[in-house]
């Protein structure tokens, strides 16, 4: 057979075919293969069946199998759903590809057209499940045998383009290479057809080719005419690519990959990097693919620092250009944070070439993300139609560290290859349009975790992907303006919207809010929204109601209007979530009436819905009441135990003793005593009176005020004294001493110096929810990893020892305190692996250690059987079908790699070994793209929030002018200023959200790397520990307790809020 292949020019064509690494290679090869069967190259399914049909080789029938039984699927209808359709496709990317693959198979006529001439991208993407299975059952096997076989599922751009490629070949898509295509030609008469504009001049069969399809797959850079598209900004954020030859030595093998590191939640590593390098990231990762591939988000100060910059310009086009990055600077910089990240393991780090023949490393700006308003279009002229549709980038950019580019863009693939043929099917064109906008609707929101489990059952049709389809979330009423007939005049829209018209009213529904809700109470008069609350009774009124309970009315007798202004707004923030928008003094004075009708809106858009019930003393509001934040309670509640927390350490450091700290049962949160005196302001909240920004001194309006222990400031004045990064809600601290504002990473520490190992690596005690008086145990800083015999702090004060056994020790290093929302269903009994690792672990740790011989209670067979259970299948069963995926919990996930590494089973069974470790990476590469989904949106909240802060000062500048402006165009301001204050509250709960989900991860990290640093103590044999060994094991122990509890602190909160939401979804449909 082999001397059969050897001699036969279609064989010997056929395996050049598959072996081929380069563009021209594959099209030159494929071009042989057509010629030595007489088939003609760009027939389309028929080009295909002739050559299935003619080329009888061994090699080619497992590939002619997995294209049949794609080709076989109903959908296709025998690749006849489409033979009267004509398309375009515009770009050979991995998306325009897999469109045209889909195309082919509906049995379409593709044609595609490509400005380049050779496949030189070597960044590699990440892949989903999904992904995966589809490409093995187009045969990405065959074509590339290295698919997917490391411990993170990912592929080069380059070899994803050339196995599609192939594919797309073998299905008869036409493909033109060189060719740019610069726009739409319209029919210039009735009976004509749609052409494109295409440079260079293109050959005449090409040029004169009509389509009624145009799949645009050309980037992000190039959306055809007609199309919206929207910018989503963030802060500016600079990335860096780097692509190092792959020499493929046992050495480089061994190292492995990064799935993701974020500062977000491993503020260590930067920081050593940091201080190592001088290099300031904010993430980076590192997969092994054709190159070693690295890329990273780099802080502009630091390339500015370090040179790879020349100057620093606002415009991220002039910052980035090439006139202004320094190559050789750039490469030192990716070489040094490459060469760190690994530890040096990857030796001499030698850059790949890009297509230039340059080093393959570029800067680029993510900052803006662009996205389509629409996916699709239809237009008209002399009765031809044209369906436009995007796919890949210029449909949506992805943000990379989510790893969403390909996964999301194959589904808009199959989107538009769905739509088409519903185009083909003769439905009507808005109901075409309609039912692709309600898909593109689904895409951004689409993961792994919410997409149907079974992936072999994806399809075309998009009922084999999404859960929960519904195709009329958009009727074809709202798609009307996507319709566009050329030959008629433009429909015009009415610009008149109901902002033209007075929003009357708002004042008068404010003011009568407020009287009922301060109705009864003695002395209380609300006539407006000024005066009346100069005496701080009617604020009190307003705060007892929403919050009885904490203070009586008769209390105030007495109390001056200052000091009951002060109270309410004080227990307003602490109960209830509502920060001042103005001070005490500002109140009482009335100097700010803006800043009170803005701080009174607040209450009305959040309490609003709640029931008013005169004399109603229940309690305080839940944390589910409408419209309040308990995200925003819960960071507040930790913020001020953060504060007491540091104050605590300075009182100890400073008196030298250090009192027993315990933790005590929840209480019901503090405020002051009705019988004790109201604090009068101090006198940083009487710099808030004059409304100037404590830090800077210049004005502060409306909406740029933030208040912080009493003070006022602009949010961009509040940062970092050190790094002047973004202060997030909950993740800074005050040091009492110089009173600057500090991240968490470098607020100074009582009694040492400042060390970067040391700054930051303590986290505040999170409070128990609605407990606000919890005095917090202080946090030791974690002991860095590569320290092989960690010692006690000297600095630190002696606490009780805790002694545990040893199957105490190994139940909390193993625990896992959250809930995950999107848990997968329960493993089968008693096949699972959950059960043989339970089993093989009940009789195998003795002492504080793993026996060196075999594990006891585990037999051979037992391990045989997991291993069986746990491999993938050989190359062609693993084509061929797709295991089901066994879940397992993360503890014993976690005592399994721990016992089998110690075991020797590692080893011995590499193919477990294999998998224990493609799990643990996966879960870190979830949280890493969690931790950069918040981050993203982080930023994109703080520049909606400056955006909002420019709209709302030009409103508040005419409203406080001495104008003659009618008071109908006063009133509209006021209510579009609202309006805005409404927006920021809503940024603003969204950002505490957030901030709780970064509390979460941060935790997590931090229990997995005690838990690492603890077993290594714990693997240990008893008698080779010394006492240094022992404290440091203790110490660990206390610290895992501190973030144990912790995590305990922040379920109950979750969990208090998810049967408060509960119970007022029951009472609202009651």
């Amino acid at each position: 057979m082999a001397l059969l292949a050897s001699t036969n020019p279609a064989h010997a064509h056929f395996e050049s075919f598959l072996q081929a690494q380069l563009c021209q290679d594959v099209l030159s090869s494929f071009q042989g293969l057509c010629e030595a069967l007489g088939v003609e190259a760009g027939g389309g399914l028929t080009q295909y069946h002739k050559i299935k049909a003619q080329l009888n080789y061994w090699s080619a029938k497992s590939l002619w199998a997995k294209l049949d039984k794609r080709a076989g699927q109903p959908v296709y209808q025998q690749g006849r759903a489409c033979t009267s359709t004509k398309c375009l496709v515009v770009g050979a990317g991995p998306c325009g590809l897999r469109a045209a693959v889909e195309l082919a198979l509906l049995g379409a006529r593709v044609v595609l057209v490509e400005k380049r001439t050779k496949f030189s991208r070597h960044n590699v993407l990440h892949l989903w499940p999904f992904t995966i299975h589809d490409l093995r059952a187009l045969g990405a096997k065959k074509f590339y045998g290295r698919f997917c076989t490391g411990t993170l599922d990912h592929i080069s751009i380059r070899q994803l383009q050339l196995l599609l490629l192939k594919v797309a070949l073998l299905l008869g898509v036409e493909i033109h290479w060189g060719v740019t295509f610069n726009g739409l030609q319209p029919p210039p008469k009735k009976g004509g057809g749609w052409r494109a504009q295409l440079q260079p001049s293109p050959p005449t069969q090409l040029a004169n080719y009509e389509f009624d399809v145009l799949i645009s797959a050309a980037g992000g850079k190039f959306v055809p005419e007609g199309f919206t598209v929207r910018e989503m900004r963030g802060k500016l954020a600079i990335g860096i690519t780097a692509n190092f030859v792959n020499g493929r030595t046992v050495e480089e093998t061994q190292v492995p990959e990064i799935s993701g590191v974020a500062r977000i939640y491993n503020q260590s590593f930067f920081q050593s990097l940091l201080k190592a390098t001088g290099i300031d990231l904010e993430n980076i990762v590192y997969y092994k693919d054709d190159t070693h591939y690295f890329v990273m988000t780099a802080k502009k100060q630091s390339l500015l620092r370090l040179g790879v910059l020349r100057q620093d310009y606002s415009e991220t086009d002039r910052l980035l250009g090439s006139a202004n990055v320094v190559p050789e600077a750039l490469q030192r910089f990716a070489r040094a944070a490459a060469d760190f990240a690994t530890h040096g393991k990857l030796g001499k780090l030698e850059f790949a070439q890009d297509a230039h023949g340059r080093p393959d490393v570029s800067a680029f700006d993510f900052t803006s993300m662009m996205r389509a308003e629409s996916s699709a279009r239809v237009q008209e002229k002399h009765g031809a139609r044209l369906l436009l549709g995007l796919v890949g980038d210029c449909l949506v950019e992805p943000f990379w560290p989510l790893g969403t580019g390909v996964a999301r863009g194959f589904l808009a693939a199959f989107d538009a290859a769905w739509m088409v043929k519903r185009w083909a099917e003769g439905a009507e064109p808005l109901q075409v349009l309609a039912e692709r906008e309600s898909l593109y609707q689904l895409l951004s929101q689409t993961s792994p975790e919410n997409m149907h489990r079974n992936v072999a059952q994806y399809g075309l049709d998009p009922a084999t992907r999404y859960p929960n389809l519904n195709l009329r979330a958009v009727t074809p009423n709202q798609v009307r303006d996507l319709y566009d007939v050329l030959a008629k005049e433009p429909v015009q829209k009415s610009d008149k919207t109901d902002a033209g018209k007075l929003a009357t009213g708002t004042q008068e529904a404010l003011l009568h809010w407020c009287q009922e809700q301060t109705a009864g109470y003695a002395g209380v008069h609300v006539t407006d929204l000024s005066s009346s609350w100069a005496d701080g009774l009617a604020l009190c009124a307003l705060v007892h109601r929403l919050c009885p309970g904490l203070l009586e009315p008769s209390d105030l007798q007495g109390v001056g209007a200052l000091e009951a202004t002060s109270w309410a707004l004080k227990v307003a923030e602490e109960e209830l979530g509502i920060t001042p928008v103005s001070s005490a003094q500002a109140v009482v004075a009335g100097s700010d009436p803006l800043g009170l009708i803005a701080y009174l809106s607040h209450f009305h858009s959040a309490f609003k819905d709640k029931p008013h019930s005169p004399g109603d003393l229940e309690g305080p509001v839940s944390q589910g009441s409408p419209g309040t934040s308990s995200a925003v309670l819960f960071l507040g509640k930790l913020q001020r135990t953060l504060q007491r927390t540091r104050a605590q350490e300075n009182r100890e450091d400073a008196g030298g003793k250090k009192p027993r700290l315990e933790v005590e049962a929840e209480t019901p949160s503090t405020v002051p005593e009705p019988s004790a005196p109201l604090t009068p302001p101090s006198q940083h909240q009487e710099a808030g009176a004059r409304d100037l920004c404590a830090l800077c001194g210049k004005h502060l309006y409306i909406l740029e005020r933030l208040c912080v222990n009493g003070c006022f400031f602009h949010r961009s004045c509040f940062c970092c004294h050190v790094c002047e990064a973004t202060l997030w809600p909950g993740s800074y601290g005050q040091h009492p001493g110089d009173g600057h504002f500090y991240c968490l990473q470098h607020l100074p520490q009582p009694g040492h110096k400042e060390d970067s190992r040391d700054i930051g690596s303590e986290s505040p005690e999170l409070p128990a929810p609605g407990n606000d008086s919890l005095p917090a145990a202080p946090l030791m800083p974690t002991v860095p990893q590569e320290e092989a015999n960690p010692a006690p702090s000297p600095s630190r004060p002696a606490r009780r020892l805790i002694r545990l056994s040893s199957p105490e020790r190994q139940r909390l290093s193993s625990l896992n305190l959250t809930p995950d929302p999107e848990m997968e269903p329960p493993p089968k009994p008693p096949r699972s692996c959950a059960a043989l690792a339970r089993q093989a672990l009940e009789g195998s740790f003795v002492g504080w250690g793993v026996p060196a011989q075999g594990p006891q209670g585990l037999p051979s067979s037992a391990l045989v059987a997991l291993e069986n259970e746990e491999s993938p299948p050989s190359s062609e069963e693993e084509e061929e079908e797709e295991q089901e995926d066994v879940t397992l919990d993360e503890d014993t996930k976690q005592a399994l790699l721990t016992f089998a590494k110690n075991s020797g089973t590692m080893d011995k069974y590499p193919t477990w070994r294999r998998n224990l470790l493609r799990r643990a990476k996966e879960e870190q590469m979830k949280r890493f793209h969690k931790a950069q989904a918040i981050q993203r949106r982080q930023n994109e909240i703080e520049v909606s929030l400056k955006e909002l802060e420019a709209e709302g000062t030009k409103l508040e500048l005419a409203l406080r002018s001495q104008s003659t402006s009618p008071e109908q165009q006063k009133a509209l301001w006021l209510e579009q200023l609202l309006q805005l204050v409404q927006k920021k509250n809503s940024l603003v709960a969204e950002e505490a959200e957030l901030m709780i989900t970064v509390q979460e991860l941060d935790l997590e990290e931090k229990q997995w790397q005690l838990d690492q640093e603890l077993r290594g103590y714990m693997n240990r044999e008893e008698t080779l520990k010394t006492a240094a060994d022992w404290q440091a094991e203790d110490r660990i122990l206390k610290k895992l307790l501190d973030v144990v509890h912790q995590r305990d602190a922040l379920i109950r909160f979750q969990e208090e809020r998810r049967l408060s939401e509960l119970a007022s979804g029951m009472a609202a449909q009651g």
